[in-house]
């Protein structure tokens, strides 16, 4: 049986759900509150001393980190595969994580954390702007990618959305929020300033079973 341990709108945890999700798998959710430390409890540190999450236990097989989770996903389930059915699919897919990972998901999550704790002021303008500019080049390309395409790579939904569309997400959530000032007008509204990208996230959204990986915290409020 799988279990797996996340956080609501933690955009690692939500990459894991949508897997899941589309691999239509049977998994155990332990929905764990970053608020309470619930992370940082003994039985969550016995499975990955960083005390952090997403983790997936599949019988007594324990992996971490969001990635990996995907690919043990995919070569223990291979159907329907999410990172390409040849290697040169599966390269490229894991080359556009790469740089995601390495261009664009450090200053988006600085934007985010900077955000949803007080907001853009004289302090910070100067590093958050910089950090916009490099999200938004980075939406450019993703930009470009979708316009030849319903998907990131290639013709059919992959872990590529999977890593890319929570953060997306995360990162608009935190830009509608009122501190968010200048920042939000580089990136909002979406239609607009990146309209094959809001397409794309309209159609994840369509997915089955999508509704089961929205943030619960989210939907509440």
């Amino acid at each position: 049986m799988i279990d797996v341990y996340w956080g609501s709108g933690s955009p690692y945890s939500w990459r894991v759900l949508l897997a899941l999700e589309h691999k239509r798998l049977e998994y155990r959710s332990h929905l764990l509150q970053f608020s309470l430390q619930e992370h940082k409890a003994p039985h969550i540190v016995a499975m990955n001393p960083r005390g952090r999450l997403p983790i997936l236990k599949h019988d007594d097989y324990v992996v971490f980190e969001s990635v990996a989770v995907l690919y043990y996903l995919d070569l223990k389930y291979p159907e329907p595969p999410i990172f390409g059915r040849t290697p040169e699919e599966a390269g490229v897919i894991m080359r556009v994580i790469g740089e995601f990972e390495a261009y664009a998901e450090d200053h988006l999550m600085k934007i985010v954390r900077a955000l949803f704790e007080g907001g853009v002021n004289e302090e910070n303008v100067g590093e958050l702007t910089r950090a916009m500019l490099a999200v938004a080049s980075e939406a450019r390309t993703i930009e470009g990618r979708l316009s030849k395409g319903d998907w990131i790579v290639g013709d059919a939904y992959s872990a590529a959305d999977m890593v890319i569309f929570p953060a997306i997400q995360v990162l608009l959530r935190a830009l509608r929020k009122p501190g968010a000032g200048v920042l939000a007008s580089r990136f909002l509204p979406v239609e607009v300033n990146y309209p094959s990208l809001g397409r794309w996230l309209d159609r994840v959204a369509a997915l089955p079973g999508f509704d089961r990986t929205w943030p619960p915290h989210w939907r509440n409020a």
